[in-house]
């Protein structure tokens, strides 16, 4: 047998594999994102079949049961009323407002000073800033927390809104990387007009943050509104509670009663699931552009 025959048998073999295997390879991937989607969806249908069911077919125990009216609001009700959500849903409002500005504005004004000007200790600031996101927020917590009592912010909706603003070393990475892609001519232009270096800022840089400023909004709104630590720890009052701790409190009354503990849980999902799909292009093309500037 020459060499070119058994090149060409060799050659035969691999196709032949190949044809084998693409069609398993394939089916491979569907499976895997058939459970994947199995896992994220069965707790959430869970939930949704649990918050429509009574209290006599919760009694039944079968947890994954249809329930017997798809129209029982009642549960929805009690958690809307008993649970204060009202009340939870306008202080996790007031805070995600002020959080959010927050975080744009100091964000934009960090990665602009970062990106545009040369001083002595910059390379000291950007290695804190890697720092910070190595260390676990657990273990300043102590220290976080008399700082706050020490200002006379414990127990306010304040408190919150302070930790927020401060903590996102995520929102300057963003900016950052969207300044990168800003041309400096832009700025010395401007300059050369007479504009200080805030007068750039406002009038050049933050109008072209647009795509990044709707990342941080939605990954900041999104991260303040599921989070339940920092307005547990440092709004204890049940008049300041967000929704997040609002639900946790069900637990007390209505701690047998695990229909109307979903329906709670259902009504803090569903805004931020209607967000996500309405403005999730927005996440990846920000992610997306900021990466590529």
């Amino acid at each position: 047998m020459t060499a070119p025959s058994v090149s060409r048998a060799a050659f035969d073999r691999r196709e032949r594999r190949a044809v084998f295997l693409r069609p398993l390879a394939v089916t491979l991937k569907y499976l895997s994102l058939v459970a994947a989607s199995v896992v994220v969806l069965l707790p959430l249908v869970t939930i949704l079949f649990t918050s429509l069911k009574t209290e006599q077919e919760m009694a039944s125990g079968d947890t994954l049961s249809l329930p017997g009216n798809w129209f029982n609001f009642d549960n929805y009700a009690t958690a809307f009323t008993k649970g204060e959500m009202l009340a939870a849903f306008g202080n996790t409002a007031f805070i995600l407002l002020f959080s959010i500005t927050g975080t744009v504005i100091i964000g934009s004004m960090a990665a602009y000073a970062i990106e545009r000007f040369t001083f002595r200790a910059k390379k000291l600031v950007v290695a804190a800033f890697l720092m910070a996101t190595l260390v676990p927020a657990v273990t300043t917590q102590v220290a976080t927390f008399k700082v706050v009592d020490a200002m006379g912010l414990f127990d306010t909706r304040w408190a919150p809104i302070l930790l927020y603003m401060g903590t996102d070393i995520v929102a300057i990475y963003i900016f950052q990387q969207f300044i990168r892609g800003i041309p400096v001519s832009l700025d010395e232009a401007a300059r050369l007009d007479g504009a200080n270096s805030f007068k750039i800022y406002r009038s050049v840089i933050l109008p072209l943050l647009k795509p990044a400023i709707a990342t941080v909004v939605i990954i900041k709104g999104i991260t303040v509104y599921n989070d339940f630590y920092i307005p547990f720890l440092y709004n204890p009052s049940p008049e300041l509670g967000t929704i997040s701790t609002s639900l946790f409190r069900f637990k007390g009354p209505f701690g047998a009663h695990w229909e109307t503990i979903s329906a709670g849980a259902v009504l803090v999902i569903v805004p931020t699931l209607v967000i996500f799909l309405v403005l999730q292009r927005f996440i990846y093309n920000g992610f997306t552009s900021g990466a590529a500037k």
